[in-house]
């Protein structure tokens, strides 16, 4: 049997906090010999400070300025797989981003699933509230059809574990026609 031919292109994980973009993305790179990116990491690494500290401190709208400077500056690499942070696709031009720069893949859990991750995370700024569960509710409301609206492909990361997941999302990669393969000489 031959070895399953590895995807190609850029492919963007998108999904509230929680879903699981950080780990199944490391997890997708390795395995399509990618390089694994998070915006809010690399966030951190230009600013030298958490992002939550860029919340307290500057708010979440210069956050936001931020993240469409990191997505739009990692999207035109290659051969990349990039986490987003939650709320990148608020703005359009974030979603047009990372549609023509590769495939999009929306990370998809259960209010519970993505409670019992987050509930002791401090870095977690929108979650430091007396009621996390009705922020994450609204959260849901309010950008699931963003998600869907730029998704190429929506996993379901509800009890999953990685590495299956990673390997049905490599089977639904491959049945996929090849999008935004990088160019020689872009």
């Amino acid at each position: 049997m031959p070895a399953m031919e590895k995807p190609a292109g850029n492919f963007f994980l998108v999904g509230l906090m929680g879903a699981g973009k950080t780990t199944v993305g490391r997890a997708l790179a390795r395995r399509t010999d990618k390089t694994f990116y998070d915006s809010d990491h690399e966030i951190e690494a230009r600013t030298g400070v958490r992002v939550a500290t860029i919340f307290d401190i500057e708010g979440e709208l210069r956050f936001r300025d931020r993240e469409t400077s990191v997505i739009a500056d990692l999207a035109r690499l290659d051969n990349i797989v990039l986490a987003t942070g939650g709320g990148a696709v608020i703005r359009p031009q974030n979603r047009a981003c990372l549609a023509a720069h590769g495939t999009v893949i929306y990370l998809r859990a259960t209010i519970d699933d993505l409670l019992a991750r987050t509930l002791h995370d401090k870095n977690r700024p929108l979650l430091q509230i007396a009621n996390p569960r009705g922020k994450l509710e609204s959260l849901f409301q309010e950008r699931d059809p963003l998600y869907r609206e730029v998704a190429d492909i929506v996993v379901d990361t509800t009890q999953q574990n990685v590495s299956l997941l990673v390997a049905h999302l490599m089977e639904q990669l491959s049945a996929l026609p090849p999008k935004h393969r990088p160019e020689q000489g872009s």
